[in-house]
C-alpha cells in the first residue's frame, strides 16, 4: 500500500528546527514542529483501501490550507501539512504517526480519520504528549480528557447520535420490528452501544442485529437476513461504501422498511447518489452542519464563502460530498485554535486554547449549533438535527437535540 504524503511549503533545515525546537526567543515559544516560519501538522487518512471514499476529507483539507498559507499563513507562518495515506488500516496508522511524530515532528496532528485508527495511537499520542486533535471520529472515548487529555474529538458523538434514533423510532415507528447492520469495529459498536441505551426496555425491538468487517466486498448476504427476519426498520451503521451497497440492496429486493443510516454515511456525492436517488427516498440521519444541496441556504453568507472557496482552492470537487464540508468546517476550527496560540506555540498551549472555546461560530455549522470546550469536556460539538432525505438533498426537521454529554 502506497503512502500519500503532500507537503505545502519546504521543510526547515535541520539547523534551524534545532535552534527554534522547544527554545523561547523575544516572547516567543516553540516546540517540534514551529518555528518563526512554519507550523507542522500531520494528519492520516484512508486514500486507498475500503474506506476510500473519506479520502475526499483529507483533500479538502489540504484545499484549506492551500487558502490559509496564500493569505499568509497563521500569524505570519505557513502551515506545512503532512497527509499519509494509511488505508483505514490500524498497523498502517501506527506507521504513520511514528513517521510523522518521530521523523517530521509534526507539532500536532489533526483530524486523523476512522475510529479503529485513532484507536491504535490513541495511548501513543498521549504518552508522546502530543496534542490528537478534532479526530475524525465520533466515537465517545475521544471526550476523556483524566485518561488521554492529549486526544479531543470534534463531531457530535456516536454514541448520542444513535440514541437519538432510537427514541425517534419508539416515537413514530408503531409495533417497531428493527434489524441493525453494523461494522464489527470500534466505530459500530459504539453506536451500537447508544443505540441499545436509546431503547432502553424496547431493546427486544430489535429482531435481528448482523455484521459485517470493513474488507467483506459486499453486505448482500447480511441485508437479506435482515429482511428474512421481517425487521420494518432498519438502522445502516456503515461507512459509506457499504452503506449505499445496503441501501441498493434494499431496493433490488423490493423490501421497504423505514431507514436510518449514521450521519458519516449521509453525503449526497458519495453514498445517496451511488445507491439510486429513488431507492433513499425518506431516509432519516441526524445532521450538523449545512447540506451545500439544500436550497434553503442558497443565500447563506457561508454557503457562499464556502463555494468560493470551492471554485478556487478545490474546483475538481463535488459539491454534494458532505466530506468537503467536513474538512472545510474543522480546519477553519483548526486554524483559529492556532491563531490563538500567538508566539507561544508549544503542544501544551495547542491544547490549553482548544480546551478553551464558548459557543465559538464555526462556518457551514446548522445554525444554532456552535463549539464549545474546556479542560473538562472534550466534545466540541454537542447538537444535531433530524433530516430525511427528499428528491436529491436532506430536508432538515424538528429541533435543535442537544447531546447527552451535556
Amino acid at each position: 500500500m502506497s503512502i500519500n504524503r503532500r507537503t505545502f511549503v519546504g521543510g526547515a533545515s535541520a539547523a534551524a528546527l534545532l535552534a527554534t525546537t522547544t527554545a523561547s526567543r523575544a516572547g516567543k515559544k516553540y516546540d517540534d514542529g514551529a518555528s518563526d516560519t512554519e507550523i507542522k501538522i500531520g494528519h492520516t487518512c484512508p486514500y486507498s483501501g475500503p474506506a476510500s471514499a473519506y479520502g475526499v476529507n483529507g483533500k479538502a483539507i489540504s484545499a484549506y490550507w492551500d487558502m490559509v498559507n496564500d493569505k499568509g499563513g497563521i500569524n505570519g507562518r505557513k502551515i506545512n501539512f503532512i497527509t499519509l495515506d494509511d488505508g483505514y488500516s490500524p498497523p498502517k496508522t501506527v506507521e504513520c504517526i511514528r513517521q510523522l511524530v518521530e521523523q517530521d515532528k509534526v507539532l500536532c496532528t489533526f483530524n486523523t480519520l476512522g475510529t479503529p485508527t485513532n484507536t491504535a495511537i490513541h495511548k501513543y499520542m498521549n504518552k508522546k504528549k502530543v496534542p490528537q486533535l478534532y479526530v475524525a471520529t465520533g466515537a465517545s472515548k475521544w471526550g476523556d480528557p483524566k485518561h488521554f487529555p492529549w486526544t479531543m474529538g470534534f463531531q457530535p458523538d456516536y454514541h448520542t447520535e444513535a440514541a437519538i434514533y432510537a427514541k425517534h423510532i419508539l416515537a413514530t415507528v408503531k409495533d417497531a420490528r428493527i434489524g441493525v447492520l453494523m461494522q464489527n469495529d470500534d466505530y459500530g459498536k459504539d453506536y451500537w452501544e447508544g443505540f441499545k441505551a436509546g431503547l432502553g426496555k424496547d431493546i427486544g425491538r430489535v429482531v435481528k442485529h448482523v455484521t459485517y468487517e470493513i474488507n467483506e466486498p459486499t453486505v448482500d448476504s447480511q441485508v437479506i437476513q435482515i429482511k428474512g427476519a421481517d425487521a420494518n426498520v432498519f438502522f445502516n451503521i456503515a461507512t459509506p461504501k457499504f452503506a449505499a451497497q445496503a441501501m441498493r440492496k434494499i431496493a433490488d429486493l423490493g423490501w421497504k422498511p423505514i431507514q436510518y443510516v449514521n450521519n458519516v454515511s449521509a453525503s449526497v456525492g458519495s453514498v445517496m447518489r451511488p445507491a439510486g436517488f429513488d431507492n433513499v427516498q425518506g431516509i432519516t440521519t441526524a445532521m450538523y452542519y449545512m447540506d451545500p444541496t439544500d436550497p434553503r441556504w442558497a443565500d447563506n453568507a457561508d454557503l457562499k464563502a464556502y463555494k468560493a472557496w470551492m471554485a478556487k482552492y478545490h474546483p475538481t470537487a463535488h459539491l454534494a460530498d458532505l466530506g468537503n464540508v467536513s474538512g472545510y468546517t474543522v480546519s477553519f476550527l483548526m486554524a483559529e485554535t492556532l491563531r490563538r496560540c500567538g508566539d507561544e506555540l508549544t503542544r501544551a498551549n495547542v491544547m490549553k486554547q482548544a480546551t478553551s472555546f464558548d459557543k465559538f461560530r464555526v462556518p457551514m455549522l446548522l445554525p444554532g449549533i456552535t463549539v464549545s470546550t474546556s479542560p473538562t469536556d472534550y466534545y466540541p460539538i454537542q447538537a444535531v438535527q433530524l433530516a430525511r432525505f427528499k428528491g436529491q438533498t436532506w430536508e432538515l426537521f424538528g429541533d435543535i437535540l442537544e447531546a447527552e454529554s451535556t
